[in-house]
């Protein structure tokens, strides 16, 4: 963008700061919602703070879409090598929680493509299918910007937007969202038969096919392959929770869901978010790898 004639330092200093505030959660959240991590999201929002102070925005028409597109290639980057990352990961991979609430260290634009069950099923989108989504359905952009960010046609880049779609669509559908009063009733009687050590009250609240997914990326003692059913989960959850006491258990907003936030000896021992669906837990995701809860 720059080509020689850059304006002045405070003009263009004017320029940016007067946008950057508003539209630094779009650039944060576009690369926190394609690549599932806040601390890559983190590095992404200050890559395009750097490129931005050396372009020349007097040729910017749209500075959000500008800054957005940014992000998107340059996450469109990491998300490609992302892959083979994943693939050498220790167990389950599951994305980093990001505080939503009153409280949280970042802003970010919230709505349901930042829970954990949509950045799940996302995981399961190519990359260019997921980056056309993202900056489409959820950020706005036209087709023409998406298609300069993936090196495709404008044609193209709808097709593969629109590929993502029913298949994000034919997920959701077999897994529904449960109401805020029903996910905080459920969190509510979770926590407290949690703490009993009850375990008939802990059976009660799962699916019998419910299903329980730990992320210790190796770092610490966590399953490694996926826990079936509801009373097995039972039977775990007790015996942790007799060996792992928590000092205190909160209910927090976790991608814009409330979610569990287990402390032990003053640190955040995991972060826990629920699939809930009639009233009972159908999935389980519990985040212990402390490399993912540096920010929590």
């Amino acid at each position: 963008m720059g080509d020689g004639h850059a304006p002045g330092r405070s003009e263009q200093e004017d320029l940016l700061c007067a946008g950057w505030e508003s539209h630094r959660s779009a650039v944060f959240g576009v690369a926190y919602r394609l690549l599932g991590s806040v601390a890559d999201a983190e590095d992404v929002t200050q890559d395009v703070w750097l490129r931005a102070t050396g372009a020349d925005l007097r040729k910017v028409d749209d500075l959000r879409a500008w800054l957005v597109t940014v992000a998107a290639r340059r996450s469109y980057d990491i998300l490609k090598s992302a892959r083979f990352r994943r693939e050498t990961y220790v167990g389950p991979w599951l994305p980093e929680p990001l505080l939503t609430g009153r409280d949280a260290s970042e802003q970010v634009l919230v709505d349901e493509s930042v829970s954990s069950a949509m950045l799940l099923i996302m995981e399961e989108l190519s990359p260019p299918e997921r980056v056309a989504f993202v900056l489409h359905d959820v950020f706005g952009l036209e087709f023409g910007r998406i298609a300069d960010v993936l090196d495709v046609s404008a044609p193209a880049a709808r097709q593969l937007a629109s590929r993502a779609r029913r298949r994000v669509a034919t997920a959701k559908q077999s897994s529904p969202q449960a109401s805020k009063a029903e996910r905080e009733r459920v969190l509510l009687a979770f926590r407290a038969a949690y703490e009993a050590g009850d375990l008939a009250g802990l059976v009660q609240l799962l699916h019998p096919d419910a299903v329980y997914v730990t992320d210790g990326g190796g770092k610490i003692s966590a399953a490694r392959k996926p826990i079936l059913g509801g009373e097995r989960i039972a039977e775990v959850m007790v015996r942790v929770g007799r060996q792992w006491r928590p000092d205190r258990i909160d209910l927090a907003e976790v991608g814009g869901e409330l979610a569990l936030v287990f402390h032990r000896e003053g640190t955040v021992y995991s972060v826990d978010t629920l699939q809930i669906t009639d009233g009972l837990i159908t999935g389980y995701r519990r985040v212990m790898n402390p490399d993912k809860l540096l920010r929590v």
